[in-house]
């Protein structure tokens, strides 16, 4: 059996909208300058405390700045968020031949809330956020905790994603990755780290499935 894993942002989702207002508001808060959006948009994949911290903001602050940024996020993700192209057609698609779950270092809870704004959250077993490790990608944890909570092994076990964090994650783990140049990195920086590159989560799951069947077949 087929096991897939989406990362969110970039892959399923842009909620980049929703992002960039959120650190937008808890810079003005902190009545500091804001960092352009270039600098924050090469940081998403990573934790939030990881991103205010390279950001310039104090460790003994970045946890202040996290919770404002969520208590925002929280208010505006539904309406500043989009379904990125073909991403509920990768995810139907996908269920007719695999398990399916999320991995993610976005916060759990709003990623649910979002997946189930999308009418899609019914299609995935297992989510894990943030919250669920103590070490995110592109460490192995959220990857095999996913993988005990289906039950599955790192045999024909995949996660899909738009960052180098994703693959190395899904390479720690000792499962397949497939990445995506529908978010934050460009084929040129994923090439780097992978040979298995789609243009979207769609293009991935079917590429997946060929791959599957094949070696089915060998």
């Amino acid at each position: 059996m087929t096991t897939l894993f989406f990362d969110l942002d970039g892959t399923l989702i842009d909620s980049t909208e929703a992002i960039l207002e959120s650190f937008h508001h808890t810079f003005k808060q902190a009545n500091i300058a804001r960092p352009n959006d270039a600098a924050i948009l090469s940081l998403i994949g990573h934790p939030l405390d990881v991103m205010y911290g390279r950001l310039g903001i104090p460790e003994a602050e970045v946890m202040t700045f996290v919770g404002n940024y969520k208590n925002h996020y929280r208010t505006i993700a539904t309406q500043k968020t989009v379904l990125l192209p073909y991403a509920k057609e990768a995810v139907r698609y996908a269920q007719t031949f695999a398990r399916l779950g999320v991995v993610t270092t976005k916060t759990g809870e709003y990623s649910r809330i979002l997946l189930q704004h999308f009418g899609f959250m019914d299609a995935f077993e297992v989510l894990i956020g943030r919250e669920d490790v103590t070490q995110p990608k592109p460490n192995a944890e959220p990857l095999l905790k996913a993988m005990a909570q289906l039950g599955v092994t790192n045999l024909n076990t995949w996660l899909i994603g738009d960052t180098h964090l994703d693959i190395l994650c899904a390479s720690n783990a000792k499962c397949s990755g497939y990445a995506v140049t529908s978010g934050y990195e460009s084929g040129e920086v994923l090439q780097k780290y992978t040979d298995k590159i789609a243009l979207n989560a769609f293009e991935a799951v079917k590429n997946i499935e060929k791959i599957t069947h094949e070696c089915k077949n060998e």
